[in-house]
Parts: structure tokens; sequence; C-alpha cells
């Protein structure tokens, strides 16, 4: 038998492995297909894909779906005459029910670099604890496909790089350790996708 591996959800068990996950995503092209990625694994089967302002219509809205089309997580940007004077940008992860938002799973904050000079990204798992502010943190860079998903105790969840000759911005890898969420992963990368105005952007 197998060494057990705790998983860890935030959207559902259904999306932990207990081996690690290799999964390429390829950006859609949006004047093509409206934009947003699309997630594969090993076999070159579709689990994951994600719509974005270019299929949605909407600005700071994302759809994460299945590999069957069914919508798993909606996304979205919050968003205030206030905010524009804060620090921080604040991206709220949702369930669906039936396509509609349903209960919340995930905040994301969105250092602004002009007022934080660390910029590092910070997502906290809903229900919030009264002792913790964040349950886990984006390190390193997206915009060059090198970072990294870490939780709170410093274990790497997730990381983000590119490998073999087609690689690069339009298409890169992440590799998901055994018992973390994988639409969750992939949830946090359509924000920071969204974020640096990539393909998830009109």
């Amino acid at each position: 038998m197998g060494a057990y591996v705790n998983l860890t959800p935030v959207v559902s068990k259904f999306f932990c492995s207990s081996s690690h996950a290799v999964l390429m995503v390829r950006r859609r092209p949006p004047t093509v297909s409206g934009g947003g990625f699309v997630v594969t694994d090993r076999d070159q089967r579709v689990v994951f894909s994600v719509d974005g302002c270019g299929i949605i219509g909407v600005s700071g809205q994302l759809i994460v779906r299945d590999g069957d089309g069914n919508a798993i997580l909606f996304i979205q940007k919050k968003g205030s005459v206030v905010q524009a004077l804060t620090i921080n940008n604040w991206w709220k992860g949702y369930l669906t029910d039936y396509g509609e938002p349903s209960k919340p799973v995930f905040s994301l904050q969105d250092p602004k670099p002009v007022l934080c000079m660390k910029g590092d990204v910070r997502v906290t798992v809903e229900p919030k604890g009264r002792k913790r502010h964040w349950d886990y943190e984006v390190t390193g860079s997206f915009v060059q496909r090198s970072c990294t998903i870490k939780s709170r105790a410093g274990h790497v969840a997730a990381q983000i790089g590119v490998k073999g000759m087609m690689a690069g911005k339009d298409f890169y890898q992440v590799v998901v350790q055994p018992g973390y969420d994988q639409a969750f992963v992939v949830g946090v990368i359509a924000i920071l996708d969204n974020i640096h105005g990539e393909s998830t952007r009109c």
C-alpha cells in the first residue's frame, strides 16, 4: 500500500490526488476563442478550462470549468470607489450551484506594487480563522512563469514553470503536489493571469 496522503480540498476533494499532477496550461487566442486558457493532463485530456472577459463579457469575472465544461468555480474582483484608495484589491472565489455563485471558498489579496514593495500574493481559505490572516502565498514571478504556491506552513502546493521547446508564456507547466486541490490552484492561476493583463482580460 502507498503512503497516506493528507487531502486539503478547497473546491472539492474530487480535485485532490494522492500523487503529484503535471498539468499543462495553454492560452486560447482572444480573437478566435475569446481568450482564457485550457488545462490538460499528461495524456492531453482537458481537465480544466478558464473563461475570462472575452467570453463572459464582463471585466473582473472568471469562471473555472471542469473537463466536462461544467462551471465549478466563479471568481469575482471586489470593486468599489473606496477600493482605489486602498493598498489591496481582493478577489473572491465561490463554488457554483446550477451555474450561479453560491458558497465562498477563498479570497485572494492582490497587493498594488506601487504601494507594497514586496508584492507577494496571499490567499485565505474560507471560513477565515481568528488567528490567521492567510493560508497560501504565491512567491516568485508569474509573468516569467517562475512562481510557487506555498501553504502558510511553507509546504509547496504547486509550482508554475516552463519546460520543453514549445514552452513559454502561452504554454507552460503546473506541478501540483499530492493532496492539494488542483481546481483551487487553477483558480489562483486564473486570477494571476487577469492581474497581469493576460489571456483572461479584454
